[in-house]
């Protein structure tokens, strides 16, 4: 917790465009102050609702009810500028109404993007053993640690399906949840997983938070699956075996991040760290309950 502490710490001196060091300052921000700059990023986004094109016109989102859409360009400022994550090509973020990017009482957000690796065959979805595959994924994540030890990054263990796999054989569509255990964490988060295949690729919705909005987030989930869709021409039926590309992984490689079709598991790893730096923006209220109680007890200290 503690890292996680400095590290929103030197997010919020980057927001306040603060010029001495990150104690000294972070001591003279009032809590006026600190609410009024946080509320003037979140007024500062623009939402949209109802059916919005993706990818220039190869898909469309239908907005949930009960949600609203942050185009791409505001998106990747959330994702990059604010919540610290490395620069993405993002088509946007689902929030539920009353969610803001820097809300205290924020749960979870979904990202979606867009991958062109071409067609997934979809032949081995009927034979997968899910059980062997989280084993080969632990394994994966397990054997991953040192490495990330060793880039300064807390270890990760894969604790689990929080919802197993579960494939849409006629709608194209395959969804699943994995909870992590991040070193330093209390609470396990939650990594909910949503594929949609098209002609020459797939849309990925990724929900992230932690493991106690499962039960929330599973309320949604059928309307968020329904409200996703490839365009004429670009669905997966449309695919032509003499002019598109077919992915090197099917269904297996997708629910374990591309691991099994062996492109390379550390390329997608630093993906994960999505999952550590979307959770600091609910760690905000830690922060400047972390902030005041210090600027409390230097008075204590000098009275």
């Amino acid at each position: 917790m503690k890292k996680l502490l400095i590290f929103s710490i030197t997010l919020l001196t980057h927001y306040f465009s603060f010029s001495q060091e990150v104690e000294s300052d972070i001591l003279q921000i009032s809590e006026e102050d600190y609410i009024k700059k946080i509320d003037s990023i979140n007024n500062s986004f623009s939402y949209q609702e109802g059916i919005i094109s993706l990818e220039k016109g190869i898909a469309k989102i239908t907005v949930p009810e009960g949600y609203k859409f942050l185009d791409a360009k505001q998106s990747s400022y959330v994702l990059t500028d604010l919540w610290g994550n490395p620069p993405s090509e993002v088509l946007g973020l689902l929030f539920p109404k009353n969610i803001d990017p820097l809300s205290e009482n924020f749960t979870y957000a979904v990202e979606i993007t867009y991958s062109n690796d071409g067609y997934i065959n979809d032949e081995d979805a009927k034979d997968l053993n899910y059980d062997d595959l989280l084993n080969q994924m632990q394994e994966d994540t397990n054997a991953s640690n040192p490495e990330r030890k060793k880039l300064g990054y807390p270890t990760m263990e894969l604790i689990g399906w929080a919802s197993p796999p579960f494939y849409d054989q006629e709608n194209k569509k395959l969804h699943w949840a994995k909870e992590f255990k991040f070193e330093g964490e209390d609470t396990n988060t939650l990594n909910y997983n949503i594929r949609v295949l098209g002609r020459n690729g797939y849309l990925t919705l990724n929900a992230i938070g932690t493991i106690n909005i499962l039960p929330e987030f599973k309320k949604d989930v059928n309307q968020i699956l329904k409200s996703v869709s490839f365009t004429e021409g670009n669905k997966y039926s449309d695919f032509n075996p003499e002019i598109d590309n077919v992915a090197a992984y099917g269904i297996a490689g997708l629910i374990a991040g591309k691991i099994l079709s062996k492109v390379g598991f550390f390329a997608v790893l630093l993906k994960f760290w999505k999952v550590i730096l979307i959770s600091l923006a609910g760690g905000y209220a830690a922060v400047k309950r972390f902030i005041f109680k210090n600027k409390e007890e230097d008075k204590k200290q000098i009275s």
